[in-house]
């Protein structure tokens, strides 16, 4: 018998349909990518069915199952009523790790693996039981069963069941419907700044000695390690003179153990000097494993484990505020109870309010949707700081006052670019950095020193000021909300903010996305907008491309450059007022010093300083609509196909983003030709000591990896001057220290490197087939790259039920509703699944072992060619900058391959087109064989010991 949840209203209540107490009561469905196993209520065996039979079952009778939008897409049916395992996991164990699989739920539940989709149906019986019963032993349960009352009202599957547990609920769950959870949470306390660090040095022979302690005696050294360990000690020597820091680029082969390599000096000079080092990296996800192994190593030596804190952006964390006023009291918008009360039950029990690559179990966002999840975040920086009833509870201001105390802050390349620049305190800007996944360090700098004037962006800033328009409910708050009060009775201040908000109508308005495509636009900036649009479109060779489109700026089309005058008067008239209620609150910091309570210090300061970064925004606009205009009479060697006018250091394009055929921006970029030259003078300069490494720094990796290159004057290499290139090491005044020391690994006889010859690239079928046919050779454990989403689609398409019929599971980013980091985790707990990704795939897969044993690429990742990279290719050296960049992706590609001593595997390129002279990215002793694809797929099944057969080539 189903149970119900009354309103308790007092009045005719609806009647809520809930999952009886017992979880046997209901069905259980098992969508697997070769069979689908259902489990009827009471039955001690599922049934096999066809997913059209499942399908209709699931539709009468809502079935338990593990991530509904996954089980849907398997049974290619819409999403149905369902009582999904991932929602009571994440109300029960809130903040926990768990695959979102029938597998994933059967270990956290500690039983063993299933075999097969008739036993994971069992297995989430049991699953749903354990978890049930853990309810009763929770802390705090009459919040809890407030909470799961105001869940149940809302339609919970699993409310009455949950309630049955936690015991008799109240009668109304309260105002606040236990969404309060901030109530509980502890406050920040501020301490003493820490004083400036010491400048002790580092040597060799200390970083190798930390090294062997911090190896804690359960792995030997290795010898490239402690070669490694000991030269890079140098980015911890003094400085010697300002603008100048000791910057060592050090190339470390795969499983050279460089984390720990650099570990080692850096715990010495913090331990030496009293000072803070920062350990920077591209991946956000990265940043854990770095600070795993930190504590993991400090408790392998006997040792305290140092003082880290994982640091982003304010947009990664939570916003308390942003909870409360999503809950709205206790009453939601309709269908987000759910989602809110699960969100709660993970801010409760979290670390430190991390969504991205933290404790946050991210197949929520599958579940429910960015706008829930995700956008509960502070993403507009709309922060009210200590305006905020939550802020000494804020999760961001716990982790920036522990990272001003930390030893060791692990941060991202975009972060600490960006405390580079706007760091207000000592211990915000970094001095000591290590950039680990140094090959990025280009691309990170692009895309933090580059400036978009776009619909979007400037769309954005309008909000950022007014706040929401035309009735429409938001969480949005304007700026006269956010600080109104504190320019109060002073009328400079006041006539700048109402100058300001006026300005920003001239701003794209709400519905510019519709207006835009329909010649219908509004306002000065929505003008501009809707003529470079036209520009672009006219000028593009395939306007009607569903994808993104680019125009050269140059020469601009008269009408682009009229609309530009009248926006650029809307940008000044912006500009100025910004300008002023900065400066404004800056004097008052300083005249009404003894006045100023601190809670009104601190808004103040944060308010000037978010005022400025949006006033240099708009002066980088400014400057931007100003070139346009004077670019428009044509001058000799101003019309650069590039974009490029004459020795700008710049490059400029119009683009069109587009998404499947759907217009999502417009906008005017500015990128730097050079990104490295502003990193280097805005972040190494500043520091005193810098380390870039990664496995991949150098280009032509063929040549002998050796330590090389540590004289002052170091003479010219190809490859090394390709790592100095995009590094920013060309602009520092005085070379780097450079270093390289090769993998142990025996590639000789744990790779092969197989090129074949017998499939065209560009015929979708023969490459499915191809991918087919080496999947099941290799038995799975197979990841396939593709430099193309399209493709990867298209492909996986015909590649899925193909696998299924084999027995193996396919997973691709880009198709299932998971991210990436949990694809990975899946894929590496499954010896045998199979995955597709494209470029996060290729730089970001961590998978030692057996569960990856066969890469195939679709094609050679050339560089797109788009109107930045043909500026940077005529400055860096045509093709030959191609050539460097696709060997640094090969090279990423291939390291993905073996991640430990005892792996082995096999590297397949699809494209016959391969030239010879990109085989320098791998390494020198791996052997490279080009073959047709029916011996490759002899050569996969003998080296890989896939125990598929049947499948030939071309079945």
């Amino acid at each position: 018998m189903e149970e119900s949840i009354e309103s308790g209203s007092g009045t005719a209540a609806a009647s809520l349909p809930a999952v009886a107490a017992d979880p046997a009561a209901r069905p259980v469905l098992v969508a697997a990518h070769d069979r689908t196993a259902w489990l009827a209520p009471g039955a001690g065996d599922a049934a096999l069915l066809s997913a059209g039979d499942a399908a209709r079952r699931a539709a009468a009778t809502p079935p338990i199952l593990c991530h509904l939008p996954v089980t849907a897409a398997r049974l290619n049916a819409k999403p149905f009523a369902a009582l999904d395992l991932l929602e009571l996991f994440a109300f029960v164990r809130p903040a926990a790790f768990c695959r979102p699989t029938p597998a994933g739920m059967a270990e956290v539940t500690g039983q063993e693996a299933p075999a097969g989709a008739a036993e994971a149906a069992l297995a989430l019986r049991r699953a749903a039981a354990i978890l049930l019963d853990e309810l009763a032993d929770l802390p705090d349960r009459p919040r809890l069963a407030a909470l799961a009352m105001t869940m149940a009202r809302a339609g919970w599957p699993w409310g009455a069941a949950v309630l049955a547990r936690l015991g008799e609920p109240p009668a109304r769950p309260g105002p606040a419907g236990g969404f309060d959870i901030w109530e509980t949470l502890p406050e920040w306390v501020d301490q003493a700044p820490l004083p400036p660090p010491d400048s002790q040095p580092v040597s060799a022979a200390e970083a190798q000695a930390r090294l062997r302690e911090l190896l804690g005696g359960t792995a030997e050294a290795r010898p490239q390690q402690v070669a490694f360990a000991g030269r890079v000690a140098q980015a911890f020597a003094p400085r010697r003179e300002a603008g100048a820091p000791q910057l060592v680029l050090a190339e470390a082969g795969t499983g050279t153990g460089k984390t720990l390599g650099y570990v080692a000096p850096a715990t010495v000079w913090v331990e030496k000097n009293g000072g803070t080092v920062w350990l920077s990296t591209y991946t956000k996800n990265l940043q854990r494993q770095v600070e795993s192994e930190l504590v993991r190593r400090a408790e392998a030596a006997g040792r305290p484990p140092p003082r880290a804190v994982v640091r982003k952006g304010r947009e990664n964390y939570l916003c308390l505020l942003n909870l409360q006023e999503a809950g709205q009291g206790g009453v939601p918008r309709a269908g987000d109870a759910v989602v809110l009360g699960l969100m709660t039950r993970w801010a409760q029990a979290t670390r430190d309010g991390d969504m991205v690559g933290g404790d946050f179990p991210a197949w929520l966002v599958g579940l429910f949707g960015t706008a829930r999840t995700l956008q509960l975040a502070d993403r507009r920086g709309e922060c009210v700081y200590s305006a905020c009833p939550h802020y000494r509870r804020c999760f961001i201001e716990h982790v920036v006052r522990d990272a001003r105390q930390a030893e060791f802050v692990i941060a991202n390349h975009a972060l600490v670019m960006h405390q580079a620049v706007y760091g207000t305190q000592p211990a915000d800007r970094p001095l000591r950095v290590v950039f680990d996944e140094g090959h990025h360090v280009f691309d990170a700098a692009d895309g933090a020193f580059t400036v978009h004037l776009s619909a979007q962006e400037t769309a954005d800033m309008r909000r950022w000021l007014r706040g929401p328009e035309g009735g429409r409910r938001s969480r949005a708050r304007g700026l006269e909300r956010r600080i109104g009060d504190l320019l109060a009775a002073d009328a400079e201040s006041e006539s700048a903010m109402r100058d300001a908000l006026q300005a920003a109508g001239g701003l794209p308005a709400p519905g510019w996305t519709v207006r835009l495509p329909e010649g219908l636009p509004q306002g000065p900036a929505e003008r501009f907008f809707a003529a470079m649009r036209r520009q672009v479109l006219a000028r593009s060779a395939d306007p009607d491309s569903p994808w993104g489109l680019e125009s050269p700026v140059r020469p601009p089309d008269p009408e682009v450059a009229e609309a530009a005058r009248g926006f650029e008067v809307a940008v000044e008239a912006l500009l100025a007022p910004l300008k002023t209620l900065a400066q404004r609150l800056e004097e008052r910091l300083e005249d009404e010093a003894d006045d100023l309570d601190s809670n009104s210090r601190i808004r103040m300061d944060a308010a000037a300083r978010g005022l400025l970064r949006r006033a240099d925004l708009v002066q980088a606009w400014r400057s931007m609509l100003a070139d346009l205009q004077a670019d428009a009479a044509p001058r000799p060697g101003d019309a650069h196909p590039s974009g490029i006018a004459g020795d700008s250091p710049y490059v400029d394009l119009f683009a069109l983003d587009r998404e499947g055929g759907r217009e999502m921006d417009i906008g005017y970029r500015r990128h730097w030709v050079d990104p490295s030259l502003p990193f280097a003078e805005a972040v190494l300069k500043r520091c005193h000591g810098a380390l870039i490494t990664s496995a991949s720094l150098r280009d032509s990796s063929r040549e002998a990896l050796t330590e090389d290159d540590t004289e002052d004057e170091p003479e010219y290499d190809a490859g090394w001057h390709a790592a100095a290139m995009r590094t920013g090491a060309l602009h520092m005044p005085q070379p780097a220290l450079r270093f390289a020391c090769p993998s142990p690994f025996d590639y000789a006889a744990r790779s092969r490197i197989l090129v074949v010859t017998d499939v065209r690239r560009d015929n979708v079928p023969q490459v499915t087939g191809a991918y087919r046919a080496l999947f099941a050779a290799a038995g799975g454990g197979a990841l396939g790259l593709f430099t193309a989403i399209w493709r990867l689609r298209a492909v996986h398409r015909g590649l899925a039920p193909a696998l299924a019929a084999e027995g193996l599971d396919l997973h691709a980013q880009h198709v299932d509703p998971l991210d990436n980091a949990t694809l990975v985790e899946v894929f590496r707990a499954e010896r045998n699944a199979c995955l597709l990704g494209t470029d996060a795939m290729r730089d970001g897969v961590d998978v030692p072992g057996d569960s990856l044993r066969l890469i195939v690429f679709d094609r050679v990742p050339w560089p797109r060619p788009d109107l930045v990279h043909k500026a940077r290719r005529a400055r860096f050296g045509g093709r030959q900058y191609d050539d460097m960049l696709t060997r640094l992706r090969l090279r990423q590609a291939f390291g993905r391959l073996l991640r430990s001593g005892g792996d082995r595997g096999v590297f397949v390129m699809l494209d016959p087109m391969m030239p010879s002279r990109l085989l320098d990215a791998f390494p020198p002793q791996a052997p490279v064989d080009r073959m047709g694809l029916a011996d490759a797929v002899e050569a996969v099944r003998g080296f890989c010991g896939g125990a598929t057969a049947g499948m030939q080539a071309g079945d």
